[in-house]
């Protein structure tokens, strides 16, 4: 089973940006996290990070005719991007949604996101163990 694991804008900095937030884990080692738990389930995944909305919508079109699934963390395309959401709904295979900090307890404008209603469910507010939930719930899914 392939899935792809799709990080949004400004993940490439985590780490560095707001780690109180975010964590003190760099984007690399979360991939490495989210490889190494999803290879013991069987699950072969490729992560990729974009920070350009067209690149998210690219991604996840192409993502149709090669994965399983999709693993999204949009950032903060989240709480106003149709087209993201739009795509998500287009693309015929499951994405879950994830973020790494809990949004419903940060900004009001973080608490509600248009890209949710397109994903088959939405693991937030766990860290890293946000992505390893989601290939979980993504991989169970799958197999139903």
């Amino acid at each position: 089973m392939r899935v792809l694991v799709l990080h949004g804008p400004n993940l490439n900095l985590l780490g560095e940006r707001d780690p109180e937030v975010y964590g003190r884990q760099t984007l690399e080692q979360l991939n490495e996290t989210i490889a190494r738990e999803a290879s013991k389930a069987g699950v072969e995944v490729t992560c990729e990070q974009y920070n350009g909305e067209g690149q998210i919508v690219d991604a996840l079109h192409a993502a149709r005719k090669t994965y399983a699934g999709v693993v999204l963390n949009p950032g903060a395309y989240a709480h106003y991007s149709y087209a993201i959401a739009d795509a998500i709904a287009a693309i015929g295979i499951p994405v879950i949604e994830v973020h790494l900090s809990n949004v419903a307890g940060r900004e009001v404008f973080r608490r509600t996101s248009v890209t949710a209603a397109a994903c088959r469910g939405v693991v937030s507010g766990l860290g890293a163990a946000s992505y390893r939930l989601a290939v979980s719930a993504l991989v169970e899914i799958l197999s139903a």
